[in-house]
């Protein structure tokens, strides 16, 4: 009965093995295949050292190649069980919308992307600032809830990037981009009435699509806010501009791609994205007027205060 059984065990682990030397080369590919997603997620929750040349990333990224192809070496009589079972989860991913075929795709061309492409990071933003100048005017002109601005918002988001598939993490902050872009291609600056600090509600700043800088960030933030998105605006002395929140690092590599790669490839070509990170490593994007797509250059980069509106 014993010897039954090992004949049987035998015949199904030489239906299962693979002969060389293809065996070697499935391994080779299924490494590299079970290592990019695991190299993405861990690159994504661990802290970044800034070595150059991107040394860690490298480093981190031979080391699990290692360890997956010693694992794999062990299971080489099992390897197509293994290329099934990893098939299996990908597909599985896919269909549920969780982590799969595409998702790998877009989240390794962002690695990537940002790992030859380095954004432009400002001083981080500690909690403690000056107090917000005219505060309360300014919170009151952010009337996000008008449906003059919901409407103008939402008619932003049908005229630019609708058709833009895939990236369905980011639909909020395309859609916001959308919204910049409009606004970018319409705002008239206009300074206010000598010796008066004039603040324009947004639903007041779209009739006419002018005004200076605050009454464009106020506009803007209110849009940003009226469609789900998190705006807050800086004040740098003589000048106030509009940030949105981005997210952490790993959105990040993503929102570098989108911008410089699918949705302001001129706009955007051989320059660099200029963000704030604030005290809880959160990324935030300027989306000022002077800049020609988000993440352009601050027209100032002194940092007086803070104002976030969620």
């Amino acid at each position: 009965m014993t010897n039954l059984n090992n004949s049987r065990f035998h015949q199904i682990k030489s239906k299962l093995q693979v002969k060389k030397p293809w065996d070697n080369v499935i391994i080779s590919v299924l490494n590299v295949l079970i290592a990019i997603p695991i190299f993405i997620i861990t690159h994504q929750n661990t802290v970044d050292p800034n070595w150059y040349f991107h040394t860690d990333r490298i480093l981190l990224f031979l080391l699990i190649v290692t360890i997956i192809h010693l694992i794999l070496s062990a299971l080489r009589t099992i390897i197509i069980v293994c290329i099934f079972l990893y098939l299996i989860a990908l597909v599985y991913g896919s269909i549920f919308g969780n982590y799969g075929f595409s998702a790998v795709a877009e989240d390794y061309r962002s690695m990537m992307y940002t790992m030859a492409d380095d954004p432009n990071p400002q001083d981080v933003i500690i909690a403690k600032l000056l107090p917000f100048p005219n505060k309360s005017k300014i919170l009151n002109a952010v009337d996000y809830d008008n449906s003059k601005v919901r409407n103008f918002a939402l008619l932003a988001t049908t005229k630019h990037f609708k058709d833009l598939k895939g990236y369905y993490k980011y639909r909020t902050t395309v859609q916001c981009f959308a919204v910049f872009k409009e606004i970018k291609d319409r705002w008239n600056y206009v300074n206010d009435p000598k010796g008066r600090e004039y603040i324009a509600n947004a639903s007041e700043s779209l009739q006419h699509f002018s005004g200076d800088c605050d009454d464009h960030a106020i506009l803007m933030a209110a849009c940003v806010r009226a469609i789900g998105g998190t705006p807050r605006l800086i004040h740098t002395g003589d000048h106030i501009y509009p940030e949105m929140l981005i997210g952490n690092k790993s959105d990040f590599e993503a929102i570098n791609y989108l911008i410089k790669e699918v949705l302001f490839v001129s706009e955007s070509k051989n320059k660099v994205l200029h963000y704030h990170i604030d005290e809880r490593a959160q990324i935030w994007l300027n989306l000022d007027y002077t800049a020609r797509y988000p993440g352009g250059p601050f027209l100032s980069e002194e940092i007086l205060g803070a104002l976030t509106l969620n």
